[in-house]
């Protein structure tokens, strides 16, 4: 069986989490699955070989799938190379965590669109993972993402808004549903030569906060980060900053440091298990990055969110944390609370309980949707449309 892993990526350290954890949950229920990954200008060829993915022929230009002229190679040659064709993938699974809403644009919508209804004709089954949707305003995002709900097979939203973005075009229907996002079940793992003592209280910034929020918000983020340090700081919590997106988080990282006048280590680690090892063992965290936040929440390490969608305050609703939310445009005295608030008992204690058994809640939801994902794939393979597949 061909299971295409589809949007998960490797720059991103929360989208390689998820490809982390697809492959680690799948192989346990299909040990002889090979996985596909399409080839992405963003993520070298090493990186999709080191997880030992095959390599998908696929490149829509122009309406058309280029791709598909790789059948004219012969199958020997193209086995040799890892190469796979479209039509060879059993199961399409879909890790994209937030691209189909009108805040990305139509393209991302569309190009799903076009592909879930070539998957349909073909008989590939198609499922949507937990991540968050909407909202669908322009005309040509919401007739595509009407064709992605009557050509996928099941859709998972990770809450409640998504979920609403979603009804609000399509209608209600049994193929979507809501479940938490999915990396809360994979574990860390804390690097060998991590200091502990000397990084504390974590900070994730996200330049996305400067160009995907209004120019008030974006012009304010800066400033905002540089009082969070400042303030950690002079109360010797022992701040670090984590990048988790790659070079441009970094020189965001660096210039707040050098704004804030405040020499604090800066961390850019490349493997997302060992950052989701350094959050888990933070006394603390101010996140932008969703991902982040949910690394530290589901490891009962308190935070705050700072986020420019909706995605963010549903995800500490769902932590019953709201009040875990922060404005950057708060004045100096809401920041400094809301850090104390976390940093300080008996409002610590509680937090921590709540978080925690949230935490419980919330990974008993992800084994119920990886169930629906085995009843699913399992349904086509009783059915043996698994059985011709020959490439691999």
């Amino acid at each position: 069986m061909l299971i295409e892993i589809r949007k998960a990526g490797f720059v991103n350290k929360g989208a390689e989490l998820m490809l982390y954890a697809v492959l680690q949950k799948i192989s346990k229920m299909y040990p002889d699955a090979k996985f596909v990954m399409a080839p992405d200008y963003e993520a070298s060829y090493e990186n999709r070989a080191r997880c030992g993915l095959l390599q998908k022929a696929w490149l829509w230009r122009y309406g058309i799938q280029w791709g598909d002229f790789l059948i004219m190679a012969p199958k020997k040659l193209r086995k040799m190379y890892g190469i796979v064709l479209d039509r060879d993938i059993d199961v399409v699974l879909d890790a994209a965590g937030f691209s189909y809403t009108d805040q990305w644009g139509d393209w991302f919508t569309q190009e799903l669109a076009k592909s879930c209804r070539r998957w349909r004709k073909i008989g590939t089954k198609v499922i949507l993972l937990p991540q968050a949707f909407g909202p669908f305003k322009s005309s040509k995002i919401r007739e595509a993402i009407k064709t992605v709900a009557d050509n996928a097979d099941m859709i998972f939203t990770r809450e409640h808004v998504s979920y609403n973005y979603l009804i609000d075009v399509v209608g209600h229907r049994t193929n979507i549903k809501i479940a938490p996002d999915f990396t809360n079940l994979i574990n860390g793992i804390l690097p060998n030569n991590f200091n502990s003592l000397r990084h504390q209280f974590c900070i994730v910034p996200n330049y996305r906060m400067l160009d995907k929020t209004s120019p008030k918000q974006g012009s304010a983020y800066l400033p905002f980060m540089i009082k969070c340090v400042k303030y950690l700081a002079q109360n010797k919590l022992e701040p670090f900053l984590l990048v988790h997106e790659g070079p441009n988080d970094l020189r965001l990282a660096n210039k707040i440091m050098n704004s804030a006048g405040v020499t604090i280590p800066i961390i850019a680690e490349n493997d997302p298990l060992f950052i989701k090892g350094i959050l888990g063992s933070c006394t603390g965290c101010i996140s932008s990055r969703f991902h982040a936040l949910i690394n530290c929440l589901d490891q009962g390490v308190p935070a705050l969110a700072v986020g420019w969608s909706h995605k963010y305050k549903l995800l500490m609703d769902d932590y019953g944390f709201p009040d875990g939310c922060l404005d950057v445009m708060a004045d100096e005295n809401e920041i400094y609370r809301k850090i104390d608030m976390i940093m300080s008992s008996p409002s610590r204690n509680e937090i921590q309980t709540t978080i925690t058994e949230s935490s419980l809640t919330l990974k008993q939801l992800t084994e119920n949707m990886w169930k629906d994902v085995n009843a699913l794939i399992n349904a086509k393979k009783a059915r043996g449309q698994y059985e011709n597949n020959t490439v691999f």
